[in-house]
């Protein structure tokens, strides 16, 4: 009897060292399901990935994309410097970054909301370096103002590292490039498919003001609602 339970726990170790790396991650694969059913939950990142694909193409796509995954990165580094514990245990700062995140959307919104089309003419002045970069950098403040990510590199990623592992700062940084690079790639997916619809609709006139309203009204939609959680 007592060789059967210590057989039985044997086993039961072998079982977990199998679903644990050498960092002390486990369930990695669970990991990688959830995070990227979360990377194809619509929100705040993907409304801007869509909106600038549809604007300026798929290199407007492109941009907004790595601006939202250099945001994801700012948090990263943020948990590790121990900026979003405070962010979570202060009421005050979380409410701060909250209405900062909401206002910017409704900005972001409302310029959309009130932007005129370009003519068809003219795609080269949209697609300058200089635009680009305006789409990369709001892109990356769309996702850095949003509190919840940053709850969510703090919440969900621990969750997959051992309690007793000797790197959970290195475990830690896996989980978060593992989960910045699949939703890059999906991102990069939804920038394609955006900008590929966006093109057979039309690249000027009535369809682009269309598009450009309807992402704009999303925006403020988004940032009304961010405002109110």
């Amino acid at each position: 009897m007592l060789a059967e339970s210590s057989f039985r726990a044997a086993c039961h170790r072998g079982g977990r060292l199998e679903r644990e790396t050498m960092l002390g991650i486990h369930d990695l694969w669970l990991f990688i399901v959830s995070g990227l059913a979360l990377n194809i939950t619509p929100g705040p990142d993907t409304a801007y990935i869509v909106g600038r694909s549809a604007q300026f193409g798929w290199r407007g796509g492109a941009a907004a994309t790595f601006g939202v995954s250099t945001g994801c990165l700012v948090h990263v580094s943020a948990c590790a410097a121990g900026l979003s514990a405070l962010l979570a245990a202060s009421a005050t700062a979380f409410v701060i970054v909250k209405w900062l995140g909401a206002a910017y959307l409704c900005f972001i919104g409302i310029r959309m909301l009130l932007a005129r089309a370009a003519p068809a003419d003219e795609p080269a002045r949209d697609n300058s370096v200089t635009s680009l970069s305006k789409v990369f950098w709001q892109g990356m403040l769309t996702n850095v103002l949003n509190p919840k990510v940053a709850l969510f590199f703090l919440a969900f990623l621990p969750q997959f590292v051992a309690a007793g592992a000797s790197h959970q700062a290195l475990a830690f940084l896996l989980l978060s490039a593992i989960f910045i690079f699949n939703g890059t790639l999906w991102c990069l997916g939804v920038a394609a498919f955006s900008a590929r619809t966006a093109r057979c609709l039309s690249r000027s006139g009535p369809p682009m003001r269309w598009i450009n309203r309807a992402v704009g009204r999303m925006f403020v939609y988004l940032g009304g609602r961010m405002a109110m959680l």
